[in-house]
């Protein structure tokens, strides 16, 4: 059977015995013997083993031993590596063994089979040449009884030799049945030791040791780190292997695959590539654009589809061929067209029309100029974001708006690096490129609400798209290149540009935007809202009749706004209505009458009935300005038993303190005039209170309201009745003018106030405003506060 290897790598028949031969015990060995010196083997008794003899000396003496008694002494050198080797190259113990059958080779060579019979040792070397010759001692084995320990050993001997057979490919399965099948241990323990794949030195020691068992346990130890190296091997075998296959069957399907698609027209990214070139050939595109694209064209070439930097550049690639470097859209430079288109979108807003005319005017006179950073600042509802489509419209650019309220990471606007796991464009590129030209309006909607938090600061960011004076060289980084923002018309839009970084506040051109009055309330339902509501809900054929006192009913009752955002959704209820009327096929009502409104919309939400109930001291009514629009607020005095302590609640910012403390201070220097008695001051206590505590409420708007509120306290004295009124004081008993004037006149009117008092400085103010929408209320000009206790309160 094939069990061990020779020096040149292939496996030796090994013809094992049952036992040893009955004639070992009276084999008769003579004192002096000859000796065949072996390069690459050590014979153990009881093996038979074919040898193939080369060198003269070996040949000689197996020539004279196979003509005698046959027996010949067996020795390995300790160097494998010397050719002809002297008396001191030989190990001092061997084998005696009998020739059992000389071969002649055709090729002139001798192989001989030879059984070893028992050990030996060399006494002397008595003749080295034509071979050696040698006086010996036979050596005796010496068996131990079979003990457990004995029989454990041999067992593993058994079982790690059939392991080693089960992992080595080269070795049939039939070694570990031979090895089962051997009952005496001697032989066993020689035979598995003469096919050990092992060092040649290691399989001397094991000949040399005269107990059987003291070599047992020495051939466990073998045995094991043979057994640990054949596993090791046979895994690196395994995983060659496994990995050879892969590479196999990925060459086999790359091939298919390759055939697959050759007959399908060619492949798919070759194909992409090659029509991604095709367009480029006409591209309009600065020359910087044109040379980073050809150089991605040329490493997509290069690599291939399925590795993972080909999808990143082939992205960019697509990014840089579809942005429209040099495409622009016309602008359209009727400026009678334009006004109409505005008027037709947007009811009022006269400043806005008129300033997107003179920038179409100046357009058209000097064919070129940077886009401003237009800013539309002012409460919600309004149309600041309808509007900038409008003013795509009238001057016939592509329309994009993009959402910023609560935007927090600065690469949305600048791109994140093209190197980074999901790296995009920032929002401006991408807007620009789907628009198709490089000069769209862009709508940077709710600018006043971006965040800002450790991934960065977009308004920061902004800052360079936002100023005329470089965004013609924007760097975005996903697309590593300079691109030119100049031509583009941004409308940026805010509720308060209090909340606008100053140096982008700086950047743009602030148009505000108040409220509605309720006259333009009513056109802005008539002309758009009741036509958009009605088709929203399958009215449009249906004769809906709608008077103007119905609508300001409407208004009047059911919102408290500046814009119309409310009122859209209160006609939106109404039109659910009558859709529901029309589904059950019942009769809509010819006219649209404030009774059906209340059975629609309910009771009203808001009255002007709250302000005829203001008949006692210490109560005055005071504008203010919101975020939303303008409003009005109560301030209520109140005097009390005490020490003459003050006393503020109502949810008030620190501004507004202050100007209490600042009215209550000039009422007690001027007690006098104002007919107070000054003990009062010390006797009594004072609590102002401004309703609706849990509002934040603050600004310098209140300071006359206060002054009102706290000397119609003290003197007892209403303040007349439907009066409002809004100013800053100063402890020299200056009226200051305030902001937001239009805003807090119109909610006035929304209100049911007649009579206003204002800064005299603020006249300008009331003069902007449509005289229609102020019809009815009567404003009086202070400069001073004794004019606004001489006009607030009642003789």
């Amino acid at each position: 059977m094939l069990f061990q290897n020779n020096d040149e790598n292939e496996f030796l028949p090994i013809l094992p015995m049952n036992e040893i031969d009955s004639e070992l015990e009276n084999l008769e060995v003579p004192e002096n013997i000859i000796l065949l010196p072996l390069r690459n083997m050590v014979l153990f008794p009881g093996v038979v083993i074919p040898i193939t003899v080369g060198r003269d000396k070996s040949i000689n003496a197996v020539n004279d031993a196979y003509k005698g008694n046959k027996l010949i002494g067996v020795l390995a050198q300790k160097d494998v590596n010397i050719e002809e080797p002297s008396a001191k190259d030989l190990c001092k113990v061997g084998t005696i063994a009998k020739i059992i059958k000389l071969i002649k080779m055709p090729d002139g060579g001798t192989t001989i089979i030879i059984q070893g019979k028992k050990r030996f040792k060399v006494k002397s070397i008595s003749q080295e040449d034509p071979y050696f010759k040698a006086a010996i001692e036979v050596l005796q084995e010496a068996v131990s009884p079979e003990d457990e320990e004995f029989l454990a050993h041999l067992s593993s001997i058994k079982d790690l030799a059939t392991q080693i057979i089960q992992l080595s490919p080269n070795l049939p399965t039939e070694a570990s049945i031979v090895l089962q099948n051997i009952e005496n241990p001697g032989f066993l323990i020689n035979f598995v030791s003469s096919n050990l794949n092992s060092e040649l030195n290691e399989k001397q020691e094991l000949l040399e040791i005269d107990l059987i068992k003291d070599r047992s346990l020495r051939l466990v130890s073998l045995l094991q780190k043979q057994l640990q190296f054949a596993e090791l091997k046979n895994k690196v075998t395994n995983n060659a292997r496994n990995e050879i296959d892969k590479q196999q069957r990925e060459y086999f399907l790359q091939q298919q695959l390759k055939s697959i698609k050759d007959e399908l027209g060619g492949d798919s990214n070759d194909l992409e590539i090659a029509a991604m070139k095709k367009q480029a050939e006409t591209k309009k595109w600065p020359e910087a654009a044109k040379e980073l694209f050809y150089a991605n064209i040329a490493k997509l070439e290069r690599m291939h589809p399925s590795t993972p930097d080909y999808s990143v550049l082939y992205n960019h690639t697509d990014f840089i061929l579809h942005l429209p470097w040099d495409d622009f859209s016309e602008d359209n430079y009727d400026l009678k067209y334009a006004e109409k288109v505005l008027n037709q979108d947007h009811y009022g807003v006269k400043k806005i029309k008129e300033r997107i005319l003179e920038y179409l005017a100046v357009l058209k006179l000097k064919g070129d100029m940077k886009s401003p950073i237009l800013c539309f600042a002012g409460p919600p509802g309004i149309g600041k974001t309808s509007l900038g489509k409008s003013i795509a419209n009238a001057m016939g650019r592509k329309y994009i708006r993009l959402s910023l309220g609560g935007l927090h990471d600065e690469s949305e606007i600048r791109g994140h690096r093209k190197t980074y796991i999901g790296a995009m464009p920032g929002r401006i590129l991408q807007s620009i490129k789907k628009s198709k030209t490089s000069n769209p309006v862009i709508i940077l909607d709710e600018i006043d609400k971006i965040g800002s938090e450790y991934k960065g600061d977009p308004s920061s960011a902004l800052l360079e798209v936002l100023d005329p004076e470089q965004n013609n060289t924007f760097y975005d980084n996903y697309l590593e290149l300079e691109y030119d923002l100049s031509k583009v018309l941004f409308i940026a839009t805010a509720n308060s540009i209090q909340n606008i970084q100053p140096a982008l506040r700086d950047r743009l051109e602030i148009i505000n935007l108040n409220g509605y009055a309720i006259e333009e309330k009513v056109e802005i339902a008539k002309k758009y809202l009741i036509k958009k509501q009605k088709e929203a809900h399958g009215l449009g054929k249906e004769k809906i009749k709608l008077g103007d006192k119905i609508i300001e009913k409407i208004i009047e009752n059911y919102t408290r706004e500046s814009g119309v955002r409310e009122l859209d959704r209160q006609l939106a209820s109404l039109m659910r209505n009558l859709a529901k009327k029309v589904a059950l096929e019942e009769k809509l009502p010819a006219t649209i009458t404030e009774a059906f409104t209340q059975e629609v919309m309910g009771k009203p939400r808001f009255s002007n009935e709250i302000y005829k109930s203001v008949d006692i001291p210490g109560v005055a009514v005071g504008l203010a300005w919101t975020a939303v629009g303008g409003d009005i607020l109560f301030i209520e005095a109140l005097l009390s038993e005490g020490k003459g302590e003050l006393k503020l609640t109502g949810n008030l910012g620190d501004v507004m303190k202050e100007s209490a403390m600042t009215a209550l201070t000039y009422v007690k220097a001027n007690a006098k005039k104002l007919g107070i008695a000054i003990e009062d001051f010390s006797k009594k206590n004072i609590h102002i209170h401004v309703p609706e505590g849990a509002v934040p409420k603050d600004g310098p708007s209140a300071g006359i309201t206060m002054l009102s509120a706290i000397t119609s306290a003290f003197t007892g004295k209403k303040l007349l009745p439907f009066l409002g009124m809004t100013g800053e004081i100063t402890l020299r008993g200056q009226v200051l003018p305030v902001g937001g004037i239009k805003e807090k006149v119109l909610a006035a009117k929304r209100a049911g106030l007649k009579q206003l008092i204002l800064c005299a400085e603020n006249e300008k103010d009331i003069q902007e405003i449509e005289p229609a929408f102020i019809k009815g209320l009567k404003f009086h000009y202070v400069t001073k506060m004794e004019e606004v206790i001489q006009m607030a309160i009642s003789k």
